[in-house]
């Protein structure tokens, strides 16, 4: 058979696959065959490479051609120049936003060169469905040297020794947590990974989980070794349909290869994995929720202490971490803690995963050292806002989060610092805006989500965020006062303090820092009765520019409640008692003469 002489790696995460990623394939691989090349080139469908603005997106090597925003009719040229001719299409190369090509390979990219890899190193460059790309790549080589080399209580002290923090949210030192499930007295223990990921516009656990799927049952067999238990459960959210395919494929061939099941590797350590399915419930993210869960019974959390260390599933000694939390350890054991700790900062060693998104030129999934600052993460690496207009704040820490102004992008992101300023680390997710977004509206928008997912069970959050949402409708429907203020500011620290989990104690935090950094935004809502991003309708209308309409009548054909008035030719005008604005008038004006101003 012949020798492979190109390979071609094409990102098979969510973004390239809602892209077009399979037509894509589909046409490299009829034209392949076309021109006879199928057994000499191999296609590879990998995980998430991270550029998901650039979707479809793949990678020719051995050259290391990164080629972006493919079509079919892209893949027959690269098929026809690159693989029979050697010619690089330059049209699919990554392009600066000054339209600058840039040639490099991938990791050359400015979206990549500052990224340094350890949860994701092996996310887009092998294909998950294989075991031996896995184990090609130094996989199950950890838990080999831990079994082997190691005893229990040497590889917790290693995992603490590395300083590992929780990368779910809380940032719980992770040795410390492995070592009260160790000391725990109980027959029984078990180890379950956390892939409950639902804030709004994180897929950090997601691309881990289809693009690498080995490396966390590599892990949870380390973390059982280590704690003394032989179950574990991945409990995963049913959104995930293609994690969840490719856990069952990765399960199977663990258990073929001797990597899970009955004296593992010879030893005398046995440990199986199995995957509960989870109905979507945020609140489920939390521990003792999760558990419950699992369980069979209602996701809802309980009081703490005992702590899942001491009781957790059935009542057993249980270690929870999340995806990318166990993702960093493999690598740990392999290199020591010592170069663990020689990247990030001394209080949070090594990288965090973001999920880019919102206003930003660059979105998508990138891992950095932990201690950059937020103007890097945004700008280098970010490409800027999308829009064009400047960079308000961001977001960090999903809708538990809170939001950060511009003047402190120059803010290391450590669990520290970040905590200072009134934000999360969360589990990764940071969403951009820009001067058009009113930042009492993203309150009310992340608040609506956790008042949607409270589980109810405690008073603080079910009734004390619904009565916070309804005063920033109140504010943004422009019947605000100012003792409304003071009231979501006593009400936000009420909850912060009173509520049973973490969902309740940090879902006051979106609105509680845009109180703390933009509450001129909450006086102008209040005091003028304006919106200074002209965002909140109720506080906006709609006007015709006399100068620029032509009378071309394509407002007036799209608006859904006939606001708009005037005939062919001859200048229109809004009815604002009519208008619901919804902004279809300005998008069809191909002549900017429709404008939002404050009443």
């Amino acid at each position: 058979m012949p020798l492979t002489t190109s390979t071609i790696l094409i990102c098979a995460g969510g973004a390239c696959i809602s892209s077009g990623e399979t037509s894509v394939k589909e046409t490299l691989q009829r034209e392949i065959k076309k021109y006879g090349l199928d057994e000499v080139v191999r296609i590879v469908e990998t995980g998430c490479m991270g550029a998901c603005s650039l979707g479809p997106i793949m990678v020719i090597y051995p050259e290391g051609v990164f080629y972006q925003k493919l079509t079919p009719q892209a893949a027959v040229k690269i098929v026809q120049e690159h693989l029979l001719k050697g010619r690089i299409v330059q049209e699919h190369l990554y392009k600066m936003p000054t339209g600058e090509v840039i040639p490099e390979a991938m990791d050359k990219l400015p979206f990549f060169a500052k990224q340094v890899k350890i949860a994701t190193r092996n996310v887009g460059y092998i294909d998950p469905g294989n075991i031996e790309e896995y184990i090609a790549r130094d996989g199950y080589f950890a838990l080999t040297k831990a079994l082997r080399e190691m005893t229990p209580d040497q590889v917790v002290e290693e995992i603490k020794r590395s300083g590992l923090r929780g990368r779910g949210g809380a940032g719980f030192p992770t040795g410390l947590k492995w070592e009260l499930t160790r000391k725990a007295k109980g027959d029984r223990k078990y180890v379950v990974c956390n892939a409950d990921e639902g804030d709004p516009g994180a897929f950090m656990d997601r691309s881990v989980l289809e693009g690498d799927p080995h490396t966390v049952l590599e892990a949870m067999a380390i973390a059982g070794y280590a704690v003394g238990a032989q179950q574990g459960y991945i409990y995963v959210r049913a959104e995930y349909p293609l994690a969840i395919e490719r856990l069952q494929i990765a399960i199977a061939q663990a258990k073929e290869y001797g990597f899970l099941g009955q004296n593992i590797l010879g030893s005398d350590f046995s440990f199986d994995i199995e995957i509960r399915i989870g109905a979507g419930a945020f609140v489920c993210g939390e521990e003792t929720a999760l558990i419950a869960s699992i369980e069979g019974r209602r996701g809802q959390p309980r009081v703490k202490p005992p702590y899942p260390a001491q009781s957790g599933v059935w009542g057993c000694p249980t270690v929870i971490n999340n995806v990318e939390t166990l993702a960093c350890v493999p690598p740990i054991i392999i290199k020591g803690a010592d170069w663990f700790r020689s990247i990030g900062t001394p209080t949070s060693p090594g990288t965090k995963v973001f999920a880019l998104a919102g206003k930003i030129t660059n979105t998508g999934l990138v891992e950095v050292p932990m201690g950059i600052t937020l103007r890097e993460l945004l700008y280098e690496i970010g490409g800027g806002s999308s829009t064009g207009k400047k960079i308000k704040a961001v977001q960090t820490g999903g809708p538990s989060g809170g939001c950060i102004p511009a003047e402190y992008f120059d803010t290391p992101v450590d669990y520290e610092s970040l905590q200072k300023l009134g934000a999360i680390m969360g589990s990764g997710g940071m969403i951009v805006m820009d001067e058009d977004d009113c930042m009492v509206d993203v309150a009310k928008f992340f608040l609506e989500f956790t008042v949607d997912e409270s589980c109810g069970k405690c008073t603080p959050c079910r009734e004390g965020t619904r009565q916070m949402l309804k005063i920033l409708e109140k504010i943004t429907s422009g019947e605000g006062t100012e003792e409304d203020l003071e009231e979501l500011e006593r009400l936000g620290n009420i909850i912060k303090d009173t509520s049973l989990c973490g969902l309740g104690q940090t879902a006051p935090n979106p609105v509680l820092s845009t109180l703390k950094y933009y509450r001129h935004e909450y006086e102008a809502h209040v005091k003028e009765k304006r919106c200074p991003a002209l965002r909140c309708k109720a506080l906006v209308r709609y006007v015709i520019d006399s100068s620029k309409c032509v009378g071309c009548t394509a407002c007036a054909r799209v608006c859904p409640v006939n606001a708009i008035s005037g005939e062919l030719r001859k200048v229109h005008s809004i009815d604002n008692n009519v208008c619901i604005r919804c902004g279809s008038c300005i998008e069809v004006c191909r002549f900017g003469a429709i404008s939002k101003v404050s009443p």
